[in-house]
């Protein structure tokens, strides 16, 4: 079928992310790894392209874009939606700004919103102000972020001097009086030349207003619970068929490892309350594989019970990664980790392992490429979004989920794999 919506995440968890909201409607959803390299075929309602640009070079991430955008469009999409992450991961230069600025250029729109808010995950803005949980952006764990630390929580602020158009704000007083109040504000703001709109949203039901009230734009950017309500405004416009029916999955066999790259504060916490499990676990250090290689990890793995769902970790807290960062270099540090979780996820699934969970969205999208993934079927919720996924890698039918650093609970390792065990 025709695609309604084209989406574009900036890395494979938020992908994964959308993928799973939209799939929550019981709308056909198609999640593909990069840009394909065929003409659009058998293509769903809403098409899901995960590209690893979030922390690219501006002018890559840029064009690996606009080149998701062409393929979209061929396939006959007419309308866009841009993901990245709900605490607007970034630095001063990018990528948020640029990538949206240039895909307003390549529509012709003079106009988007930007919506990170996820309140199911305690992700809220206030007056341009993101807040995670009570805390703002700023005095939040991203503020240590080794990649993108958020260190002012206004979105207005931050958005302001990655474009080169004027930065508005609708404000939550406004979008409490409805939709039709929030349209008439981006009315004014695009008057008076406001093309980059930032949306207040604290509650789910706000992103329902705010939805109904922008859906007409041709780009929306934002988090992923900001087009939730899309499917349900598109089945009212007669644009799509909903349906309900049971989804059917065919569970791998439980052989599983865990892979944890992230360094944010809930991965360390589920780092460590899945070791006070009994869990067997190997912890690796940037600097001992920048000169050791990864021969002990793959040696401890080789000797493993998959049934045990054994875990490797390169999870740690700020001060550790920054040690690391100031003898191995940011950029060194964090693509020696990518690679030794990378060959451990290959290794894995050599051996027989037929379940992957992956944390962090970088991890994610270097383990996704590592195991040769081109598409993924969005399976069943593990936490507000977080699904499973289906693949194959080398012939072989995997179950992958790729969580961001910051969702899930502490219990998340293990509740996931309950989850396909009562699926």
């Amino acid at each position: 079928m025709t695609p309604i919506l084209g989406c574009i995440a900036d890395d494979f968890t938020g992908a994964t992310d959308l993928a799973g909201l939209l799939a929550r409607s019981g709308a056909k959803v198609s999640l593909r790894i990069g840009v394909p390299d065929h003409p659009p075929t058998d293509t769903a309602a809403f098409e899901v392209i995960a590209l690893k640009s979030r922390t690219a070079p501006c002018a890559d991430a840029i064009a690996e874009t606009l080149a998701a955008y062409a393929w979209l469009q061929k396939a006959g999409a007419r309308r866009f939606f841009f993901k990245y992450c709900s605490t607007f991961d970034s630095t001063a230069d990018g990528n948020i700004g640029p990538v949206s600025e240039a895909l307003m250029d390549r529509i012709g729109t003079d106009q988007t919103i930007y919506c990170p808010a996820f309140p199911e995950n305690g992700r809220s803005i206030f007056m341009g102000n993101l807040f995670v949980g009570e805390q703002p952006l700023a005095e939040s764990p991203m503020k240590d972020h080794p990649l993108t630390p958020m260190r002012d929580s206004n979105l207005v602020r931050l958005l302001d001097p990655q474009v080169r158009g004027d930065v508005g704000l609708v404000n939550r007083l406004t979008v409490a009086k409805g939709p039709q109040a929030v349209r008439t504000a981006l009315d004014g703001l695009r008057k008076a030349g406001k093309s980059h709109v930032i949306v207040d949203a604290v509650a789910d039901s706000d992103l329902n207003i705010i939805a109904e009230a922008s859906r007409h734009l041709p780009l929306l950017t934002g988090g992923s619970a900001i087009a939730m309500p899309l499917p349900a405004l598109y089945a009212a416009d007669g644009l799509l068929e909903l349906s309900k029916g049971a989804v059917r999955y065919e569970i791998p066999k439980a052989t599983t490892v865990v892979l944890s790259g992230s360094c944010s504060a809930m991965t360390n916490a589920q780092v460590a309350n899945y070791c006070k499990q009994g869990a067997p676990a190997f912890r690796l250090d940037p600097i001992d594989l920048a000169k050791d290689g990864t021969t002990a990890v793959l040696a401890w793995l080789h000797q493993q019970d998959l049934g045990l769902a054994p875990l490797i970790y390169a999870t740690a807290d700020p001060a550790s990664v920054a040690a690391a960062q100031r003898t191995l270099g940011m950029a060194k540090a964090g693509a020696i980790i990518e690679d030794a979780l990378s060959a451990c996820a290959i290794a894995a699934r050599d051996r027989g392992a037929r379940r992957v969970i992956v944390a962090g969205g970088e991890t994610s999208g270097a383990v996704t490429k590592a195991l040769g993934v081109s598409a993924l079927n969005i399976g069943p919720e593990i936490a507000p979004g977080v699904p499973w996924t289906f693949c194959t890698s080398a012939g072989q039918n995997i179950a992958l989920t790729l969580k961001s650093g910051n969702f899930g609970t502490e219990t998340f390792f293990s509740h996931a794999q309950s989850v396909l065990e009562n699926t």
